[in-house]
């Protein structure tokens, strides 16, 4: 399709929290090393994307959690997301025509450096592809939470993020996973990835290793009661502006188990001389070439209705990852 060098694009904005509203912007043609992209896909993230729209980003984190290419700032108005899935129309001749992964908000077209995609890998559906921050993002936390063959290991939370770090563990060879959620309906999710599933009130046993994903403290609590001797619980949520406590009184010091965050935003010591963010990107998005994770996308709008359809998405406890078509 010809494209000028005045082309309009819409994007998706939240002028105040618990609102959002569709804009548009001019943008030029691509300057050397750029590309200009048409969107296809992209998916929200409802774990993070729900913080943003509800304006619970504390003021200590606005620059840490700002992502690439974000719009305006998090006190209002904003354009936020990251998991964008698009067709090079202009720029570097050996792309044009092909499809890319960007971390890129919701936006119907765009301008990038050719260094902030990545070609899709043979095999992966750009349907599937907007998937690709949330494993980026899973594949981190397991490199965190230093998962060795044969542990026993439970992650809370069976939302998208959670049982996509359970998928990764469970393939980890020997491992014995427990995918834990309050809500029983994700067994078929976690059925579907073939996972082991257990209600949040019927964990038995203790575990080497044990991460939050759920967003919620209490998990967090859960996973304190049920780690064995010395092991190693990863925090995987995070949690914005509200307060998380902590049962700290009981085993916590005599059995010498560790707490420790897991953000995407850094690359983990042990892989950081070897890993750069682009090979990290490049194999979350080679680890999506599995047709059961298609299970995880649990609905679809269109661009045109996103912005009175996103309250509800956002809102829905039952949203794992919704995807946007353009």
């Amino acid at each position: 399709m010809p494209v000028n060098e005045k082309d309009e694009a819409k994007s998706l904005w939240f002028p105040e929290a618990g609102a959002c509203e569709v804009r548009s912007e001019t943008i030029g043609g691509p300057a050397a090393n750029e590309l200009l992209v048409e969107m296809l896909y992209s998916g929200i993230s409802r774990g993070t994307e729900s913080l943003v729209f509800n304006g619970l980003i504390p003021a200590s984190e606005n620059e840490r959690m700002r992502c690439p290419f974000m719009g305006g700032s998090f006190d209002f108005p904003v354009k936020y997301g990251y998991s964008a899935v698009g067709t090079v129309l202009r720029g570097a001749p050996e792309l044009i025509g092909r499809a890319v992964f960007c971390l890129h908000p919701h936006q119907d077209r765009f301008l990038v450096g050719r260094s902030a995609v990545t070609c899709l890998p043979s095999g992966l559906p750009p349907e599937r592809a907007v998937l690709g921050a949330n494993m980026e993002t899973a594949l981190n936390i397991g490199w965190d939470a230093g998962i060795l063959p044969g542990d026993r290991v439970a992650v809370f939370g069976a939302g998208v993020v959670g049982a996509l770090v359970a998928y990764i563990a469970s393939r980890i060879v020997g491992t014995e996973v427990a995918l834990i959620d309050r809500n029983a309906q994700r067994e078929q999710l976690a059925g579907a990835l073939g996972i082991p599933f257990v209600h949040a009130e019927r964990i038995g046993g203790e575990f080497d290793v044990l991460i939050n994903a759920s967003g919620n403290a209490d998990a967090l609590g859960q996973a304190l009661d049920h780690a064995g001797q010395e092991a190693r619980i990863v925090e995987a949520s995070w949690h914005g502006s509200r307060q998380a406590s902590l049962p700290l009184g009981g085993a916590f010091h005599s059995k010498r188990l560790s707490i420790v965050s897991s953000q995407v935003g850094s690359v983990p010591p042990g892989q950081r001389a070897r890993w750069s963010y682009g090979r990290r990107m490049s194999k979350a998005l080679e680890l999506l070439r599995d047709d059961r994770l298609d299970a995880l996308i649990s609905g679809e709008t269109p661009f045109d209705r996103i912005a009175e359809a996103y309250g509800t998405v956002i809102g829905d406890p039952d949203t794992l990852c919704h995807r946007i078509q353009y």
